[in-house]
């Protein structure tokens, strides 16, 4: 997927990558290959662990924001193009954040995209009257794994990447463009396509926001310590 000098990098698969890969791969062999599929009338697996704004709204199924990440649809495409990036562009991220930085933006990532997901289709409804929108389950890691391409473009900015693995471009080229398609075929399309936009950009926008504060929180942090190191050197007698 990206590439160095004209020479193609193959991540290292890191812990924690490979736990939400193998994780992904289990429920979606499990629950919705084979217990959706042969022991289910009706898609059950969507609308208990998938995204449904009407049962977050009616039911208060609040778990759906974190177990949808988890839960792909039936095709086999969805979850192998989810985890391949995951791979791809998660493994270089786990190894310089470490564990629990990266397991923590992952699902910032994930949970803020069901989040922004819910508002939109919640103030749809609202000023449209259309209900259908909020009934019908988004399934996928999408949301988190848009939020690992924002921080690849934000952190690997001048790095090449393959755009549809044929043309390359910097990263936060990269970046900029698919937020772009994502925020026009909302406009064009709104909620009329089976492909979940929003949540794509809520993946985005989730990410974004969680790298920008902790940005300012280290600078503030930065600068607190080097305030209190200069009234420590001047209460006692020292000022550089």
């Amino acid at each position: 997927m990206y590439h160095s000098s004209a020479q193609m990098m193959i991540p290292r698969t890191t812990p924690c990558v490979k736990v939400l890969i193998i994780m992904n791969l289990v429920c979606w062999f499990l629950l919705v290959s084979i217990v959706q599929r042969f022991f289910m009338k009706t898609d059950v697996i969507y609308h208990l662990f998938g995204f449904v704004p009407s049962a977050i709204d009616n039911h208060f199924f609040i778990w759906q924001f974190f177990t949808y990440m988890f839960i792909h649809s039936a095709g086999l495409f969805h979850i192998l193009f989810n985890m391949m990036v995951l791979w791809m562009f998660g493994s270089e991220l786990e190894q310089l954040w470490g564990r629990k930085f990266f397991l923590t933006y992952y699902i910032i990532c994930g949970v803020g995209s069901a989040v922004v997901y819910f508002v939109g289709v919640k103030l749809y409804f609202i000023f449209s009257g259309i209900s259908a929108v909020m009934d019908i389950p988004v399934v996928g890691a999408s949301g988190a794994i848009f939020g690992l391409l924002l921080a690849y473009g934000w952190i690997f900015g001048e790095r090449l990447v393959l755009f549809m693995f044929v043309f390359p471009m910097k990263a936060r080229t990269f970046t900029i463009l698919i937020a772009a398609v994502e925020l026009m075929t909302i406009l064009q399309s709104g909620f009329g396509t089976p492909v979940a936009n929003l949540a794509h950009l809520g993946g985005l926008l989730s990410g974004f926001l969680f790298l920008r504060f902790k940005s300012v929180s280290q600078k503030f942090q930065q600068r607190s310590l080097f305030r209190r190191r200069r009234k420590f050197k001047v209460l006692n007698g020292r000022d550089d």
